[in-house]
């Protein structure tokens, strides 16, 4: 399948799990179109970016090795999404890689997510967590600065400030989700000083 191929073939793409599913097993079958699902995602401007969004997010949940050989486009484009559709999906990749790489230790993952391309995904989600997104990217941007915070010493102080300062008016899935996040970094705090 071609680029424009696939760029007519999205135009069947809507909200619904079940296409999102059918074209993410689309990308599953054939592994080469992810670079193309990514290329499309990072037509920021175009009606389609979200599409290849909730494609590319479904993939990468069912299997997180499809997007391992695009990290180096995947980073450095990331934070070129504006569009509320499809920075939600980037988001929610960004966490699953964080917690492939950090909670699961998996070996592809942990071979082929460099240092930068971490460091990229920190300042990606610092800036969606501190900008006016909605709450599901911010919330699956704390979970990553958690998990990326196990490995940058300095992540937590920051990310618990930040969560500080917006709890008080915030909705309630993102102070729920500053709980969960607060919990976890605290468990952390008292199992290093024990």
């Amino acid at each position: 399948m071609t680029l424009s191929e696939l760029y007519n073939e999205l135009a069947y793409v809507n909200h619904s799990r079940e296409k999102r599913a059918y074209y993410a097993q689309l990308i599953l079958n054939e592994p080469s179109l992810m670079e193309l699902v990514l290329e499309i995602l990072f037509m920021v401007d175009d009606a389609r970016s979200p599409k290849t969004g909730w494609i590319a997010e479904f993939a990468t949940k069912e299997d997180i090795t499809i997007i391992l050989p695009h990290l180096e486009l995947f980073t450095t484009k990331m934070h070129t999404v504006y569009q509320d559709a499809a920075l939600r999906p980037v988001s929610k990749i960004c966490e699953e890689l964080a917690i492939s790489y950090y909670k699961m230790k998996n070996l592809q993952t942990r071979a082929s997510l460099t240092k930068i391309q971490r460091e990229r995904m920190v300042t990606a989600a610092f800036d969606w967590l501190i900008t006016d997104q909605k709450v599901a990217v911010k919330a699956y941007s704390m979970t990553s600065l958690y998990y990326l915070g196990t490995e940058f010493n300095w992540i937590h102080e920051d990310l618990q400030r930040i969560m500080e300062e917006n709890y008080m008016t915030s909705s309630a899935a993102y102070k729920a989700r500053c709980k969960h996040i607060t919990a976890w970094i605290k468990r952390d705090h008292q199992y290093k000083n024990s």
